[in-house]
């Protein structure tokens, strides 16, 4: 009896070790925006590099938009000097609806490995000529510097968002 109780007593720590030990934190941006125009107005603003420009920091995003293939933000420093702010991969491209990719800001001094990378994922949903465009970023709990990255992107985000609303309404 002694025995089959250490052995519980034993089973039942371990499954609370276990699980203790797996409790990784999610750590991720979600925000969705209404747009009072057509989807392809919307996905124009996120694909076109001229267009995101004007919202992202003086950054185009340059990309062919197909799976495996490179995606970039370039812009230019205070001294005119071209630069990649982001450069990632893409994932999933569903065109004019849905597009995944990675990214990650080489100008970080992180170390350059795919363990810190995050997924952004811009989905786009009409209905009644509006669009609804939901973005989800993360898991930034999984990378180097999560924490500090995920404020640096939630406030990036709160910032841009209005004015992206700005230029695809005009």
């Amino acid at each position: 009896m002694t025995t089959r109780r250490f052995s519980l007593l034993i089973i039942i720590l371990l499954l609370i070790g276990c699980k203790s030990k797996n409790t990784n934190k999610i750590m991720m941006i979600e925000k969705e925006m209404q747009f009072s125009v057509p989807r392809e107005k919307v996905w124009n603003l996120l694909t076109n590099p001229a267009i995101t420009k004007e919202y992202m920091f003086g950054c185009e995003v340059i990309s062919d938009w197909k799976v495996g293939n490179p995606i970039l933000w370039k812009g230019q420093t205070e001294d005119g000097r071209e630069i990649i702010y982001i450069k990632g991969n893409i994932i999933e491209v569903i065109d004019g609806r849905k597009v995944t990719f990675t990214m990650f800001d080489p100008n970080m001094k992180l170390e350059d490995i795919p363990e810190n990378y995050l997924n952004l994922t811009y989905e786009l949903k009409e209905m009644d000529n509006k669009t609804i465009l939901k973005l989800t970023q993360g898991n930034f709990a999984s990378v180097a510097d999560g924490e500090k990255r995920y404020k640096k992107s939630l406030k990036g985000w709160e910032m841009i968002i209005p004015i992206m609303q700005q230029i695809a309404e005009k």
